[in-house]
């Protein structure tokens, strides 16, 4: 089996890619049988040279693979007939800017494996970024706090060698005395719990955070059943809530009324209560002036994210009282960061966490005969089909939704 490490061609350019040279080296030493090539690329955060350095063949034609390894989007017209490709297609939610994409892959009787879709049997994903999203989100929070209220002025991820330099650039600011709240128990919450804990933020208790005022800055970490609750008064069950979540409310405002920067770093479902809607917002208790929100549902759970923001330009402001887009340093705003794409400021070390994933949880199932299933779960397409596990895809293959 041929395994290629393929070029990224969507606009903007991303430089992450599946395999380090490291990595890459690790699959080769672990499963000798398999043979590898490597796409020549201009932009990847690893240089062609590094690849060639350990032994890899680099060309700008890798067309022979039998498996084509990539991170975002393959424009159509460089999709290869007849192979299996692994990337995030955004196509699982019907995404409807992807339509023509998957449509393209049916026609090429492409198999395809999405990264959202390699889970482990009780659906719980196995590979991904969440970490460095959590981790660059939080950064970029802080940073817009510096900026706006003049208090240091932190650099842009992006213009920092690694995640070793974003926590030293961390360590020379001082954090004001204020309330944090961090939303979510996952990947990417536990990368931005990681930049609290890094800057020596105290973490308390929602009991405590939602009855004191404290002369240091705190943090408090909240799960789903915290900020929902029953509307019948009852007990509120996480499974339950995650099969149907109809019968729960938001339990949201007692938090933002103690409140100050909120950090999204939750897993929004569909269904689900929003956690403040806007005219939340307007309440006068309404305390929330900075929103870090990494999950960026736009319109949606967290009233203020109206649009996805840029690593560019990354801030702008949301004024609760007229619902409008504003500077994110107008004295009415709620300022919002809220870029979609965070792991790419941080692409070295995006990179060597997901092949490390990727080496563990994936490669063995192409020499175990997938004795886990993780790749039948993971195959959308295959013989110009969608697998029975996707084909309620149908409909939006066919342009029906």
């Amino acid at each position: 089996m041929k395994f290629a490490i393929i070029k990224e061609r969507k606009n903007p350019p991303d430089r992450r890619v599946v395999f380090s040279p490291n990595d890459l080296k690790k699959l080769q030493t672990d499963f000798s049988q398999a043979k590898i090539i490597v796409e020549a690329s201009d932009i990847r955060v690893f240089k062609d040279s590094d690849y060639e350095k350990l032994g890899f063949e680099v060309s700008e034609d890798v067309s022979d693979a039998d498996v084509m390894f990539g991170v975002k989007e393959v424009p159509i017209e460089a999709l290869i007939p007849n192979k299996k490709y692994f990337f995030f297609s955004h196509t699982i939610k019907k995404q409807p800017y992807n339509r023509k994409l998957l449509q393209a892959i049916l026609n090429k009787n492409i198999e395809l494996y999405d990264h959202e879709t390699i889970v482990k049997q009780n659906g719980a994903r196995l590979i991904g970024f969440g970490r460095y999203a959590g981790l660059v989100g939080a950064y970029n929070g802080f940073r817009a706090l510096g900026l706006r209220d003049k208090l240091f002025n932190l650099p842009k991820v992006e213009t920092l060698k690694d995640l070793d330099h974003v926590k030293q650039e961390l360590d020379k600011i001082t954090i004001p005395n204020i309330k944090i709240l961090l939303s979510g128990t996952g990947k990417v919450a536990k990368g931005a719990k990681e930049i609290l804990d890094h800057l020596k933020i105290k973490e308390v208790s929602d009991a405590l955070y939602l009855t004191t005022e404290f002369s240091e800055p705190v943090y408090c970490m909240v799960d789903v059943m915290e900020y929902s609750k029953r509307k019948d008064g009852k007990v509120g069950n996480k499974f339950a809530f995650y099969k149907d979540p109809s019968g729960y409310k938001s339990n949201f405002m007692p938090y933002a009324k103690q409140t100050d920067f909120f950090i999204a770093g939750h897993f929004y479902g569909d269904g689900a209560p929003y956690l403040f809607t806007r005219e939340d917002a307007k309440h006068p208790e309404f305390r929330i002036n900075l929103v870090a929100d990494i999950s960026c549902d736009i319109d949606g759970p967290v009233a203020s994210t109206i649009r996805p923001s840029t690593i560019a330009d990354p801030f702008y402001g949301y004024n609760p009282k007229t619902e409008q887009e504003v500077a994110f340093n107008h004295k009415d705003a709620i300022t919002v960061m809220a870029v979609d794409n965070l792991p790419c400021e941080l692409p070295k070390d995006a990179s060597e966490g997901f092949g490390d994933m990727f080496l563990k949880h994936v490669i063995p199932a192409f020499f175990n005969n997938d004795v886990d299933g993780v790749l039948k779960r993971a195959k959308m397409t295959e013989n110009g089909q969608l697998t029975n596990r996707y084909s309620y895809l149908q409909d939006y293959v066919d342009g029906k939704e």
